[in-house]
């Protein structure tokens, strides 16, 4: 698995989402999604809508992802 083939999932699972991901080692793996259909939800909601864009991938190829999510708004804020 490498970090292009998540961003892809995640942008064509979440339509609109902006995902970074990055990763090294072929099994650990962090990203940052923006998305709007973030807003109003609790990062754990937030987090769940991720992890089905990669279904069985998570906890196989994908050993680990660290998630940072925002909304548009959130991520302008900084």
């Amino acid at each position: 698995m490498n970090p292009e083939t998540i961003r892809q999932m995640i942008e064509a699972g979440l339509p609109g989402a902006v995902a970074e991901v990055a990763g090294d080692d072929g099994v650990h793996f962090e990203a940052r999604v923006i998305f709007t259909g973030f807003a109003g939800k609790l990062p754990l909601a937030r987090h769940r809508m991720v992890y089905a864009t990669l279904g069985d991938k998570m906890g196989g190829e994908i050993h680990a992802l660290s998630l940072k999510t925002q909304t548009p708004d959130e991520a302008g804020a900084r």
